[in-house]
């Protein structure tokens, strides 16, 4: 743990983790992210718009999982009552658009832990790569966490439900309970309430300001670090060109970067904070130490998955592995394999951070077994390593000890239980859509490209064919047209 911590890249990547903290600390206390969210409510007439809206707020607050589930959960939930969605459904956009979202954003609380993954996995098969440029070519290969993030829009948009779900939303949309009978709601007054100082006017700006100055300095300073460190590299590009500007983003120090965009957005927040008179400069900063504190177990749980990263590399797992498996399963099945392991592992276990310190140190190793060999492409390694970064956000997903899982319950009122089990279908259909997507891209032989817009295009054609089969309708006028057949 001590070597873990005191490594410089972790370092940064836990400084950046306490800012973002710290800077989402303001905007709640400021009530930046709650009128972003009233505006938003403010559209929404029906059940169906009402879906929509916190499905748009969840995309919004992309920064950090835990920051989404808590902002979006007790924001919409008055709203989604008065429109007469279950809290089921409400548990499951949250949870749907929590992790899925913040594990693949370009400027997130999540991204310093996955690139610093990537980047000592990289490291161990002795390939130089700019790890931020790799992070990147995975977002196209996040199958499960695309699909899951469509299949909440097509659900919503067609008002239908099945499984579990259908149940709980007919029965909401014709009594009004937007919970179960016996459904024991999982609040927590500390979790969903957003206090804020009486008398304090409501501003979208206050949040959108300091999250757009926390996206463009991190943009801005990944050109500029980057330019400096391919100069210095002896690299000769222009900075304003578009081959210049990927150059540059691929020599650039993420870990610095991001620190730079936390802390220059974290003293905009607490100096619009201090301007506008809604706090005194010593509740600012009280309110950016909250912030940071609410992220202490985050910081916890890095330290000790970057230790058992180390454990599992010292005892040599990765190469016991790469020579046990590799000569047993043909190279294109490595990205399903991978992905079913780190759905069961992150199930099993509740954490998606602790799967992906398992698993891509023995995951990248064992694909790069193979593009050496000649045995595959060398898209295989980015293939493989994004099935770890999503199947281990499919797991966290719908494990009921997962802290997401638990903590959309508590944003959402819902029982704990009924959200895992209406949850649990529909994650299921977007890792069986996952899987396809690996088959294509793994066995198909189509190429990179072709195989990677098949498995994208024909993952979303068949999320709107299952919805449109295997989907009921829970328009309200629909439901009361079979209930008076049903009597008939």
């Amino acid at each position: 743990m001590l070597g873990s911590a005191a490594d410089s890249w972790n370092a940064a990547i836990l400084i950046f983790t306490l800012s973002i903290g710290g800077m989402v600390g303001v905007i709640g206390k400021m009530g930046g992210t709650k009128a972003i969210a009233e505006a938003l409510a403010k559209k929404a007439k029906t059940a169906r718009s009402a879906q929509i809206a916190t499905w748009i707020l969840g995309l919004c607050v992309f920064f950090d999982d835990y920051a989404n589930t808590l902002i979006v959960g007790p924001t919409m939930r008055p709203l989604t009552d008065k429109l007469k969605v279950s809290r089921e459904k409400l548990a499951y956009i949250v949870d749907s658009t929590a992790a899925p979202v913040v594990g693949m954003a370009l400027v997130s609380t999540w991204i310093g832990y996955e690139i610093g993954l990537i980047k000592n996995a990289y490291e161990s098969i002795g390939i130089d790569a700019n790890i931020y440029g790799v992070f990147i070519k995975t977002i196209p290969y996040r199958f499960y966490s695309i699909f899951a993030l469509i299949l909440v829009l097509v659900l919503a948009i067609s008002r239908k439900e099945f499984g579990p779900m259908y149940d709980a939303e007919k029965r909401a949309r014709l009594t009004g309970k937007v919970l179960g009978e016996d459904a024991k709601p999982m609040a927590s007054d500390e979790i969903t309430k957003m206090e804020l100082k009486e008398g304090t006017e409501l501003r979208a700006s206050n949040a959108i300001v300091p999250i757009l100055t926390l996206i463009v300095v991190s943009f801005i300073g990944l050109w500029y670090n980057g330019y400096n460190a391919a100069i210095a590299d002896g690299l000769n590009i222009k900075w304003y060109t578009w081959v210049g500007i990927r150059e540059s983003f691929g020599y650039a120090d993420a870990s610095v970067v991001l620190i730079w965009g936390a802390v220059v957005a974290s003293i905009v927040a607490i100096t619009m904070a201090v301007s506008q008179k809604i706090l005194s400069l010593g509740e600012a900063f009280d309110s950016w130490v909250e912030g940071a504190k609410s992220l202490l177990i985050t910081c916890m749980i890095l330290v000790l998955a970057w230790s058992l990263g180390s454990v599992t590399d010292g005892v040599g797992t990765a190469d016991f592995l790469v020579g046990v498996v590799s000569e047993s399963i043909p190279g294109g099945f490595l990205p399903i394999l991978v992905f079913v392991i780190s759905c069961l592992v992150a199930f099993s276990t509740g954490t998606s951070w602790g799967t992906m310190a398992i698993v891509i140190p023995l995951a990248v190793p064992l694909a790069n077994s193979y593009v050496v060999a000649g045995a595959a492409e060398p898209s295989l390694i980015i293939a493989t390593l994004s099935s770890v970064l999503t199947g281990s956000i499919f797991g966290d997903h719908c494990s009921p000890i997962s802290d997401t899982t638990i903590m959309s319950s508590m944003a959402s009122a819902s029982d704990h239980i009924d959200h895992v089990k209406t949850q649990v279908p529909y994650a299921l259909t977007g890792a069986v859509l996952a899987i396809l997507g690996y088959i294509i891209v793994g066995l198909s032989g189509l190429g990179t490209i072709p195989a990677l817009l098949i498995s994208l295009v024909g993952g979303v054609i068949l999320i709107i064919v299952i919805v449109q089969v295997l989907g009921k309708s829970v328009a309200e006028e629909d439901l009361l047209e079979a209930e008076k057949k049903t009597v008939e």
